[in-house]
């Protein structure tokens, strides 16, 4: 599996998971600070800020589970992809562009910051 995913990939997999194709076997998780999921957010994700990554993944993440993440441009979310990677969440990808790349491909609906 690439460690990245463009913002199309993922929106068929999010119209797979809308229509049920896909289910507890997909997550998909916001890396950023609170204050950014305030400004902008992709419907249906979960927020676990990335300095809270370490402590709560064994506890909250189904490592089984095609986790995308993503953050603002996509830094974040790859550094996050490669220590959950080593950790034995095989199936993680980091969303290519982050939310910005998402707000400008796919919906312009969501605030650019």
């Amino acid at each position: 599996m690439e460690h990245e995913i463009s913002c199309r990939e993922l929106q068929k997999n999010l119209n797979d998971h809308s229509a049920g194709i896909v289910s507890d076997s997909f997550c998909l998780l916001d890396v950023r600070e609170p204050w950014e999921a305030a400004l902008a957010t992709i419907p249906g994700s979960r927020l676990l800020p990335m300095g809270d990554v370490q402590s709560r993944a064994h506890m909250e993440l189904n490592p089984d589970a095609h986790i995308v993440v993503y953050c603002h441009h996509g830094s974040r979310s790859l550094s996050v992809v490669m220590w959950l990677r080593e950790q034995g969440f095989p199936e993680t990808q980091s969303l290519s562009g982050g939310i910005d790349a998402w707000s400008v491909q796919i919906d312009p609906a969501i605030a650019r910051y």
